[in-house]
């Protein structure tokens, strides 16, 4: 068997795979199917029946349900044997958090311990601090928490004014400063608190047990969504903390949070899938209920293409997400392969991944806004009741666009990364696109291909060939400047979001069809409309790319080429969505 091939992080935009070398969903084996199983059995038994109850924020009950899924072993699904958890790999991880995206305020308190709040203790830490805290953590006898953001430092981590002074004796660091909007901030037994040494200019990091003397928990704040998330400001008062309790290196604090914070967003990206299967299952359901003019609503075309809008937007993410989960997998054993240990493989192969880490979390926390805005126009007035969990799945979905890098910062990261990538010799990305932009006037869209995928994948090359375009032109008209041109930036960062979850949905489908899947019509149908109408937003944010850097003659021939590249064949969407619709309303639940 010849061994899969896989792309480098923003390689995609250069290059291509074959559906084979693809991981998709359908082929989670077994054992990753039970515990999957397990997690959603938990959440049936003790999160459901209890979201009121959770979301009155009552930090006991969050806490004892924590500790109930360490009982379980969920909370050490990422942390290997010796430290009491289960070893499980990346793509594993990725299942549990789309599992338990379904839980509301739980899945919040419980993605921030199993990730933010004991994985950078997993990753940096050495082998005592995690004998102490992660095998403690991984089973719920301590509940962690993360906290970086300050008052006057928020996307700028590094601004923070929180200070760590050496002690006279040399024994201890004295902790000084504040920390907002800290998750688990009023049960957390642990926190990773990052602070700067005396006049350093970067951060370190710092393990900081809740019952020491000087931190002090502010009440909770009153949010919009995830009520029942312990959401609180902590502060630092002479807190002695032992010197044996810095995380990594002085100074290496920046780089741990902003490695952490890639993984934080690629899990929130399956996070999201969970929490837009539920809602797509409530408003389905609902829609073969409810009734008016004498038939169920589902029978409406206009509710039929929200339905059939909320599964291609969802179906078209997970596979996305899947993708480079399994490429996180392969780098992580090439890394273990070539010695690097455990921890510092996992978070170097997560952080590596940083162009489909930024993608992942913008992609799926805006699919979510649109699937549970659409779940509450489908419940009508009923939506808008806190009898409904659409209301609460409305509520809690916004924090998303914030969590892990606000989605302007992420969009940023996108492009910014790719291109560094690329100029650190990942792969070429300028040679193409100046040899692309300096033959502009030749510039043919691929055609000619009778084969359905072969057509699909000519297209998004296409896509592919306006991004180079995009980012050769911005780059040779704005120079240095191109940093500050934040509209342009955005506009290439949703190309290049567009063209990667086509393709990644192509070749989905393509491999599933390769395997004799059942009713593959119907996921052609999801390829048809969202590659057909990604077309249509990919032409826009070029032509608004285009229209703000260049002038005439050049615009016109630049428009030409994006006119060409952006032609998909006609698609009959409303049927294509009627019929996804009608596949949901007769499982009367996600079941693609």
């Amino acid at each position: 068997m010849s061994e899969r091939k896989v792309l480098k992080s923003g390689e995609f935009l250069v290059n291509e795979i074959d559906a084979n070398d693809v991981f998709v969903p359908e082929e989670f084996n077994d054992e990753q199917r039970m515990i999957a199983q397990t997690c959603r059995d938990f959440m049936e038994a003790e999160v459901f029946p209890r979201l009121n109850d959770i979301d009155k924020g009552d930090r006991e009950l969050m806490k004892s349900i924590l500790k109930k899924s360490g009982e379980l072993g969920m909370l050490g699904i990422a942390v290997p044997e010796q430290y009491n958890g289960f070893g499980q790999n990346f793509v594993t991880q990725m299942l549990v958090a789309e599992t338990t995206g379904a839980g509301y305020s739980f899945s919040v308190a419980y993605m921030c311990h199993c990730g933010i709040g004991t994985m950078p203790i997993l990753y940096y830490g050495n082998e005592e601090q995690r004998q102490k805290y992660v095998s403690r953590l991984a089973t719920g006898e301590l509940i962690g928490a993360y906290c970086l953001t300050e008052p006057g430092a928020g996307s700028d981590a590094n601004s923070g004014k929180t200070t760590a002074k050496l002690s006279e004796d040399g024994k201890y660091y004295i902790l000084n400063g504040q920390k907002m909007w800290i998750t688990n901030a009023g049960f957390a037994d642990t926190q990773v608190v990052f602070a700067k040494v005396d006049n350093d200019r970067v951060l370190s990091a710092f393990i900081v047990e809740s019952k020491w003397p000087g931190v002090v928990i502010g009440p909770d704040e009153h949010k919009m969504g995830i009520k029942g998330s312990s959401t609180a400001q902590i502060y630092y008062n002479d807190v002695k903390v032992p010197v044996e309790n810095m995380l990594g290196n002085r100074g290496e604090g920046f780089r741990i949070a902003l490695s952490i914070l890639h993984m934080g967003r690629m899990k929130l990206g399956a996070n999201v899938i969970g929490a837009a299967k539920e809602t797509i299952t409530q408003s389905v359901r609902y829609a073969n209920e409810r009734k008016q003019f004498n038939t169920k609503i589902a029978n409406f075309g206009a509710i039929k293409h929200k339905l059939a809008e909320m599964v291609i937007r969802a179906y078209a993410h997970e596979s996305a997400i899947y993708r480079v989960s399994q490429d996180i997998d392969d780098l992580i054993e090439k890394y273990k392969a070539e010695g690097c240990e455990y921890g510092r493989a996992a978070i170097d192969a997560i952080s590596h991944y940083a162009v489909e880490d930024a993608i992942l979390k913008v992609n799926g926390s805006e699919m979510l806004d649109f699937v549970v805005d659409e779940g509450v126009q489908i419940h009508g007035g009923m939506g808008y009741s806190a009898e409904m969990n659409v209301e609460r799945g409305y509520r809690d979905s916004r924090i998303n666009r914030i969590f892990e890098g606000t989605n302007e910062i992420n969009r940023l990261l996108v492009i910014d990364t790719a291109i560094k990538r690329s100029l650190k010799g990942d792969y070429d990305l300028m040679g193409p696109a100046e040899q692309l932009y300096n033959n502009i006037d030749g510039i043919a869209a691929e055609t000619g291909s009778s084969d359905y995928y072969g057509q699909k994948m000519q297209l998004i090359r296409n896509f592919k060939k306006v991004a180079l375009i995009g980012i050769y032109g911005a780059n040779k008209a704005f120079g240095k400047q191109f940093a500050t041109e934040q509209e342009v930036q955005n506009n290439l960062s949703n190309i290049i979001m567009d063209l990667y979850v086509a393709e990644s949905l192509a070749l989905r489908v393509k491999k599933l069809e390769s395997k004799g899947h059942q009713n593959i019509n119907i996921y052609k149908d999801i390829v048809d409309v969202f590659v057909y109408d990604a077309a249509g937003r990919i032409r826009k944010n070029a032509m608004d790319a285009v229209n703000s850097f260049a002038t005439e003659p050049e615009i016109s021939k630049l428009t030409a080429a994006i006119d060409r590249l952006c032609k998909a064949p006609s698609v009959n969407v409303k049927d294509a969505r009627r019929r996804i619709a009608d596949k949901l309303i007769e499982d009367n639940e996600y079941k693609f």
